[in-house]
């Protein structure tokens, strides 16, 4: 079975999705690296690849949102 992984992480002062060795962002805040990790896992879906988005938990003691 075919799979598409989307991992979700702090670097340096933002965020970044990483897939298939490319990473993209920094994003501001962990709502928009998942959001914008989305559109492409839609589009693997539509693929007929199996998904997973991995989100990493924001430090302790910081936003949620894991805003910086």
């Amino acid at each position: 079975m075919k799979s598409a992984t989307y991992n979700i992480g702090s670097r340096g002062s933002g965020w970044t999705v990483e897939h298939d060795g490319e990473v993209t962002g920094p994003y501001d805040t962990r709502e928009a690296a998942f959001e914008a990790a989305l559109g492409p896992a839609s589009n693997s879906i539509k693929l007929g690849y199996a998904v997973s988005i991995t989100v990493e938990a924001p430090d302790k003691g910081k936003s949620a949102l894991g805003a910086r």
